[in-house]
């Protein structure tokens, strides 16, 4: 069996960067740039007002103290004015300021009577309240380098320069095969021997907060040949196949054997982990298949130790795997030498503690942790207070 470490290496090895795809700007969020981009005009573009107020030419105000009150400028004017230094003009935030004024009085510093301006602002300055031509960014500015996380605010920032389509590492298509005689969809009554399928439920809402569109789900009895046909139509769909259940030792335990029926190459079947030791992971050409073990809480544990980190990569992210930070053990846990444990713990107050329910079938403790608690193979004994790897989760 294949330690944690080396099978992260070999997943790293069979998986390359995405190739770019010009993308609208609403359907980027949470990609990452493929390319450097530079500003393609100044913004602002024109001079505008910072504020609701008053444009005036700061000499002529000096020199004449009351200024009489000459035209508005609203956002979005397509006509030009001009001032004369004993002018001022009502203007609003957002607007271009009036050829002849260098400076923006707040609407709050003056005082209006018969049309005459009368300022009242002691810090008031040339170039008050006013917002330079590029003061945002200037033409052939670097806007966002290659590899830019694309949030909410970045896109906007793009699309006020006017860039409509970028260039980003897309997502992989990805088809899950959820494997199994006992399974029954929720919302339908059991029969003897039944349990609710919750893997296909797991998987599909850790792929949409991965903001992965247009997952495909597939299930299948345990069957050779119904599987082996089920994997051959996802391959030729999907650059990335995700089964569950299947991959252990039994009798019904298919999912490695149809895989190899249809041309993937196994890179590695069982890890020194737990839980998900029976964790597959196969190739071909550039498509990925993982076969991740049945129990809820081994898939998930997969997933975000192993599934997860590859999309990543795929999709260009400087940094692929979970987040890890090191932190003191809040009590203690014993183990047997040889498997690394992965632990559902919850971060709190600069600590974290083992949660309850820490069998592979059971997802109660992973419903309210925030962290997998990484234990080396070859530790046996960790006592409170001690300093222990811990992988945050996605919120």
């Amino acid at each position: 069996m294949l330690s944690v470490q080396e099978a992260r290496q070999l997943i790293s090895a069979n998986t390359a960067l995405r190739p770019a795809v010009n993308t609208p700007l609403e359907h980027t969020l949470g990609r990452v740039l493929a390319t450097t981009l530079y500003a393609p005009m100044s913004i602002p573009a024109f001079v505008q007002s910072a504020m609701d107020g008053y444009a005036i030419n700061y000499a002529g105000w000096q020199h004449y103290g009351a200024l009489s009150i000459d035209g508005e400028m609203a956002a979005g004017a397509t006509d030009a004015l001009r001032i004369l230094p004993h002018q001022a003009a009502r203007i609003f935030t957002g607007a271009p300021l009036p050829e002849g004024a260098d400076a923006v009085v707040m609407q709050e510093k003056v005082q209006v009577t018969n049309d005459q301006l009368v300022i009242d602002d002691k810090e008031l300055l040339v170039g008050a309240n006013v917002r330079a031509i590029g003061s945002e960014i200037t033409r052939g500015a670097l806007a966002l380098p290659q590899g830019a996380l694309l949030t909410p605010a970045a896109i906007g920032y793009l699309a006020g320069m006017g860039i409509r389509e970028l260039p980003v590492y897309p997502a992989p298509r990805i088809t899950v095969i959820v494997t199994g005689n006992e399974l029954q969809a929720p919302g339908q009554p059991l029969q003897f021997g039944q349990v609710y399928e919750s893997n296909s439920y797991t998987l599909r809402t850790a792929l949409q907060q991965m903001h992965i569109p247009g997952v495909q789900f597939l299930a299948v009895e345990d069957d050779f040949d119904m599987l082996v046909e089920v994997i051959a139509k996802a391959l030729g769909d999907a650059d990335m196949i995700l089964l569950t259940g299947g991959v252990s030792v039994g009798n019904y335990d298919y999912v490695k054997e149809a895989a190899e029926t249809c041309g993937v190459y196994p890179v590695f079947h069982k890890l020194k982990q737990k839980p998900g030791k029976p964790l597959f992971f196969g190739t071909r050409e550039q498509q990925q298949v993982f076969g991740l073990p049945g129990n809820p809480s081994s898939v998930l544990t997969c997933f975000y130790e192993y599934v997860y980190p590859c999309i990543r990569e795929q999709m260009g992210y400087g940094q692929t795997s979970l987040t890890s930070v090191k932190l003191p053990l809040l009590g203690d846990y014993s183990k047997k030498a040889g498997l690394t444990h992965y632990l559902k713990g919850y971060v709190q107050e600069g600590t974290v503690k083992v949660l309850q329910a820490q069998e592979s079938y059971r997802m109660h403790s992973f419903a309210v942790c925030n962290a997998l608690i990484m234990v080396p193979d070859e530790v046996e004994n960790l006592h409170k207070g001690d300093v222990v790897t811990v992988h945050l989760l996605p919120q």
